[in-house]
């Protein structure tokens, strides 16, 4: 059956479609003959009506992609999207940072509950910030610390060295800071976080494995689906493919695979359909990213795998239960 997809997104003129992993599911819909709608998040509306769940809607516009650099979609006209009547399913894909934007998007796309199916589910995104959700797994982790005051981080680094200073709800490698051993600039660098952002910051131990690569690895409904490894560039640390880092095809450890073994089940049970976790050095885990992942076309280039496809699998049948 065709499903009508509203992509709530970033503006597709600025993709790069050679990476996006949304452009790729987008193509995946469309080659299975869903009709694909496109709208900014900025447009989204909800008023009360009769209902209990009230009226959610957007503004967007039928596009039609297709796989040319600088003619990649044709789009129609303006208008309005009701999300619950005109729509069956919405991709949430639109990039962080998670702030109060996002989670109030996230918790009016939750009153759709029942009537159109979100991918990932809105309200475990909520509940599951990429920082803090890692959090629960964190016998994984390398050594970290969630905190403001800067005597604790003193502490933190007089115990483990040198350490990296990341905004607890950041993207895409943005922000992310060295800190050596000797704890030159520490000071003025929270000063500037603590400017910037109102919450705690993370501080983890810095691991010289990453200059063997940052493995990406997707998780479709729990299960392991793909992996690359990403390499920093030249005179990075961050390995991140939108910060300079290249990618090449990847294989899991064992002790990649307890990772997922060991969260994939609560992956499946709270609808987080499409997942990326970050591991270093084969056995550190650093994040979980829930709100909009990527990886899955250097993925697929290096597996031969169709990993857009089964996404789709799995929204078709999530849906055909609904």
């Amino acid at each position: 059956m065709a499903l009508r997809i509203a992509v709530q997104m970033d503006p597709l003129e600025t993709i790069n479609i050679a990476g996006d992993s949304s452009f790729a599911l987008m193509m995946a819909a469309q080659d299975r003959g869903h009709e694909i709608y496109h709208y900014d998040v900025e447009t989204l509306s909800w008023e009360s009506d009769d209902t209990l769940s009230g009226k959610l809607w957007a503004h967007g516009r039928r596009v039609e992609v297709r796989r040319v650099e600088g003619d990649h979609f044709e789009a129609g006209e303006m208008q309005m999207l009701d999300l619950a009547q005109d729509i069956d399913v919405v991709l949430m894909r639109q990039d962080p940072p998670f702030d109060l934007g996002y989670i109030t998007a996230a918790f009016l796309l939750d009153r759709l509950k029942g009537t159109t199916l979100v991918v990932n589910d809105p309200r475990e995104v909520v509940n599951a910030p990429e920082k803090m959700f890692v959090l629960d797994y964190a016998r994984f982790m390398p050594p970290t610390l969630i905190a403001r005051n800067l005597d604790d981080v003193r502490r933190f680094q007089k115990e483990h060295g040198a350490i990296v200073v990341k905004p607890l709800h950041g993207n895409g490698g943005k922000a992310i800071f060295k800190i050596e051993e000797d704890g030159t600039n520490l000071s003025a660098l929270f000063e500037l976080f603590d400017r910037t952002w109102p919450e705690a910051h993370m501080i983890q131990k810095f691991l010289p494995e990453v200059s063997a690569g940052d493995k990406r690895i997707v998780l479709i409904d729990g299960e392991f689906a793909g992996a690359i490894n990403r390499k920093p560039g030249e005179g990075e640390f961050r390995s991140n493919l939108a910060q300079g880092g290249y990618a090449e095809a990847a294989e899991l450890t064992k002790r990649e695979k307890e990772i997922c073994t060991a969260m994939g089940p609560e992956l499946k049970r709270r609808g987080l359909t499409f997942v990326g976790i970050d591991v270093i050095g084969g056995k550190w885990l650093t994040e979980i990213n829930v709100t909009s992942p990527t990886g899955i076309v250097a993925i697929d280039r290096y597996n031969g795998t169709d990993s857009a496809g089964a996404i789709w699998d799995s929204i078709e049948r999530r849906h055909a239960q609904m």
